[in-house]
């Protein structure tokens, strides 16, 4: 098993992120996630959901959308985390960064976000059509990705909670501009961040068997 911190650069805006990359023995694929606003690498809810995906033999890498720096100013001035087109960025330069390293170039890339982390994971599939090859959002803002929703190829799965209703009905009109392969699936019961009993438990394991799924219609 690979297990480490790593720093993955990002020429165009002149910066390196940290990274903590896991790719256990047998990985099938890799998948990259991007954080909500105000969030980081360290989310509890991410990790635990990284962690059920390595139990499906998926390599995970939660890397931080911001610099050390940027987050500083954006705990002052909110600017950043809803850049979307920034963020977007960012998440290109970390599927290159992958499959450029001996470590998982031979493997898929999905892309699990949240809050507007989804937006920017469905602008980094439309850039990176070939390198993507799933997208999933947990409680996540795929409208904010505007125009980049009419051009994802990779299949899609919208996790959003029942009681989450504004969420809901914006992910309902994102679907609707979707051609790419798509599922809504709603969590009975649970809200915005899913802190219900099961509710995180319950996105973690659609989520694997969903991404399963469609590895196992590449073959992997």
């Amino acid at each position: 098993m690979i297990s480490e911190m790593v720093r993955i650069p990002v020429p165009t805006d002149d910066v390196d992120l940290a990274g903590d990359l896991v790719v256990p023995d047998g990985a099938r694929a890799v998948v990259l996630f991007a954080h909500g606003s105000g969030s980081s690498r360290h989310s509890p809810r991410n990790r635990m959901v990284a962690a059920a995906l390595r139990d499906g033999a998926f390599g995970t890498l939660l890397m931080d959308l911001l610099s050390e720096p940027e987050e500083r100013q954006d705990a002052v001035t909110g600017r950043h985390r809803f850049d979307i087109p920034l963020l977007g960025r960012r998440l290109v330069a970390a599927v290159d960064w992958l499959g450029a390293e001996e470590r998982t170039r031979r493997l898929p890339v999905a892309l699990f976000g949240a809050s507007t982390g989804a937006a920017a994971a469905l602008v980094c599939a439309a850039a990176r059509p070939d390198a993507v090859r799933a997208v999933v959002s947990r409680g996540g803002r795929p409208d904010l990705a505007d125009d980049a929703l009419d051009a994802v190829r990779a299949p899609v799965l919208l996790i959003v909670g029942g009681r989450d209703r504004e969420v809901l009905r914006l992910n309902e009109e994102a679907a609707r501009r979707l051609s790419a392969p798509h599922t809504l699936t709603v969590v009975p019961g649970a809200t915005h961040l899913f802190e219900e009993p099961g509710a995180l438990e319950e996105v973690a394991a659609t989520a694997r068997d969903w991404c399963d799924g469609h590895l196992r219609a590449l073959g992997r």
